[in-house]
């Protein structure tokens, strides 16, 4: 891989980002980093980010050929200077060029939503790997998929990479043989211009509520809507589900790019939905059966080109909770649209396992534990309602923390959903409290609670201890619900990745050390 200094100056002066260059001479990078610790002689060199300028001091030492930023430093010396008037922006363009632009050789199904992108990206995944023959990449929250050997799975960093990071693991996916991509798209991604550039050919929108609104993140819901709404505006084929009570505003953001026959919109049937003027629903689904265990569903197209899919079958998903039929919908829908059938779903969607995402486990004197990645007021809510519908238990503990430095709105939403679906005792503690101070996070939880609407409450900051207490004091008939962390094995604290056994790990530990 490399990049010569001409196309790219060519590159951002189309997309008007160069503002001057000073120093210039005829080079051709050879690498590139946003990282002065990975830089390596030849390196197009971006800083970005909390950049200080000792940072370039560094990559000119170690041999950068070139320093990509939005203003000039001292301490590039003569080094060639590309100054532009987004950094961000100008590295997914380039870092795009540099690995030879990818995407055109991908079949690319982006997902957004507030919840379900995960159970979603895991679906359309599955069905594609039978209908490819295991030649699909993933890029989700959990596990980034680049090809079919051991060393091309790992865990992700961030739901979406950074834009250098995202372009090379796909040069690495298309030359590992990849055809297909699935990936989760985070309102930060556009937030933060890391998918600058980058065009979809399906653009899934599930659902929004209020999340990620911050300091740190996103200063309002419509700034957080906006940004989920970029996805479809840089899709070819747009899937929304219909059932989002902001539908009119993002099927509009979606027809800004896309003809009507190019979005697709499905509901649960017999659902309450507005549908913009001169919009119809494609695809209906009914609930057929429903346990802890499995769902099972009914989909029809209703619309012509809905039709012409072929796809109306019963569909059972190993995933249980009626919540995630829709993801399961749009999976279908999508895959579909790039090449799979209803058969590949069919022989698929059964087998489907998520780390961390409504599993559970028995112990045979202290009742029934769901882990569950849970992390805001929609899920958290869903998931507890769910399990009060399909369970007879007894009392009911939920042990829970919320992030620190972001997601700020989520203290209030486990408050109001803990408020409404009213466990018997709730167990505040610490989960990735960043620079804050996880009992001050807990007690702002706790003054969201309505008062008298959980029996107990109690703090106790160290996560496995409170997991641990939860387990301790139920009984053969109740439920203990880990909720928010699912199979993170790490606290971020004081910006420390600080190991942690995982909660399905303690749990299971646990429950074997006291029942022996």
């Amino acid at each position: 891989m490399e990049l010569h200094v001409t196309p790219a100056l060519t590159l951002l002066r189309e997309h008007h980002l160069l503002d001057h260059t000073n120093n210039l001479t005829d080079f051709t990078a050879t690498s590139v980093s946003y990282d002065s610790r990975k830089v390596e002689e030849g390196t197009l060199f971006f800083c970005k980010g909390n950049f200080m300028p000792k940072y370039l001091a560094m990559a000119k030492e170690k041999g950068a050929v070139a320093y990509v930023s939005e203003q000039e430093y001292a301490e590039g010396g003569d080094l060639p200077a590309i100054i532009v008037r987004d950094e961000q922006k100008a590295m997914a363009l380039l870092g795009a060029a540099f690995y030879g632009f990818p995407q055109y050789d991908l079949k690319i199904i982006g997902i957004t939503g507030t919840k379900g992108k995960t159970t979603t990206a895991y679906f359309a995944d599955h069905i594609l790997e039978h209908a490819t023959n295991n030649h699909v990449a993933l890029f989700s929250t959990l596990d980034r998929v680049l090809g079919n050997g051991p060393a091309d799975r790992f865990k992700s960093d961030l739901t979406t990479p950074e834009s250098l990071d995202l372009f090379h693991d796909m040069r690495k996916a298309v030359d590992n043989g990849m055809t297909h991509l699935v990936m989760e798209v985070s309102s930060q991604a556009y937030k933060k211009n890391r998918t600058y550039g980058l065009k979809y050919d399906i653009g899934i929108f599930l659902n929004i509520s209020p999340d990620h609104i911050g300091r740190n993140e996103h200063p309002t819901f419509a700034d957080y809507l906006h940004c989920k709404e970029q996805l479809l505006v840089n899709s070819k084929t747009c899937i929304i589900n219909a059932e989002d009570p902001h539908l009119i505003d993002v099927y509009y953001a979606a027809k800004a790019t896309s003809q009507p026959d190019g979005i697709y919109l499905f509901a649960r049937n017999g659902a309450d939905v507005q549908l913009p003027t001169g919009a119809e629903i494609d695809f209906e689904y009914s609930n057929d059966l429903e346990d802890l265990h499995e769902s099972e569903f009914e989909l029809t197209a209703v619309s012509e080109k809905a039709k012409k899919l072929q796809l109306d079958h019963r569909y059972t998903t190993s995933v249980p909770g009626d919540y995630n039929e829709g993801n399961a919908v749009a999976a279908i829908i999508s895959s579909a649209l790039v090449g799979a059938s209803a058969e590949d779903a069919l022989q698929t969607l059964d087998n489907v396992h998520i780390r961390g995402r409504m599993e559970m486990q028995k112990s045979t004197q202290h009742g029934t534990i769901y882990i569950d990645y849970a992390h805001n007021y929609a899920s958290l809510k869903r998931l507890l309602s769910f399990l009060k519908r399909q369970t007879t238990a007894g009392k009911v503990t939920v042990v829970l923390g919320a992030t620190g430095d972001k997601g700020i709105s989520r203290r209030e939403g486990f408050g109001k959903a803990l408020s409404e679906e009213r466990p018997d005792r709730v167990i505040l503690t610490t989960d990735d409290p960043g620079f804050e101070d996880p009992q001050i996070i807990a007690r702002e939880i706790n003054s969201h609670i309505e008062p008298g609407s959980v029996s107990q409450i109690d703090y106790i900051m160290d996560r496995e201890e409170a997991i641990k207490s939860a387990i301790k004091d139920s009984g053969r008939d109740d439920i203990v619900v880990l909720a928010g962390k699912g199979e993170d094995p790490y606290q971020k604290i004081k910006g420390v990745d600080t190991p942690y056994a995982t909660d399905s790990k303690i749990a299971a530990d646990y429950v074997t050390e006291i029942e022996k």
